[in-house]
C-alpha cells in the first residue's frame, strides 16, 4: 500500500450542478430532499474518486455502493427524529451519512 493514494476529478463545475439541482428538489419538496441530499452530496465525490499508483496511473475506482430504498429508510427516521428534536437531530445525521456512505465504498481495480 506504500506509495498509493486517491485522486478525486469531482470539479467544482459538477458540484455547482449539484446543488442547482438540489435546490430545485428541496423547493419542489418542500424541504423534505434535504434528507436524502447528504447521501448524494457525499456519494458523488467518492464515485469520482481513483486510487493512483506513486506515478500517478490510475490502478482503481472507488464506488459508493448505497441504493436508495437503503437511503429512504434511513432518512425516514432521521426525518422523524429531526422533527422531534426540532431539527437538532439533523446535525448528528450528516456525520451518520457520511459513516454509512464510506462503509459502503468499493474499489475496483482498472
Amino acid at each position: 500500500m506504500l506509495g498509493k493514494k486517491f485522486k478525486c476529478e469531482f470539479s467544482v463545475g459538477e458540484a455547482i450542478g449539484q446543488l442547482v439541482i438540489w435546490i430545485i428538489l428541496s423547493v419542489i419538496t418542500l424541504g423534505l430532499a434535504l434528507f436524502v441530499l447528504p447521501y448524494y452530496f457525499v456519494k458523488a465525490p467518492i464515485n469520482r474518486t481513483y486510487m493512483v499508483d506513486q506515478d500517478g496511473a490510475k490502478i482503481a475506482k472507488l464506488h459508493a455502493e448505497v441504493a436508495f430504498v437503503d437511503i429512504l429508510g434511513h432518512a425516514l427516521v432521521w426525518l422523524l427524529l429531526t422533527i422531534v428534536t426540532f431539527g437538532l437531530a439533523y446535525l448528528i445525521y450528516w456525520p451518520a451519512v457520511i459513516k454509512r456512505v464510506l462503509n459502503s465504498v468499493k474499489t475496483t481495480e482498472l
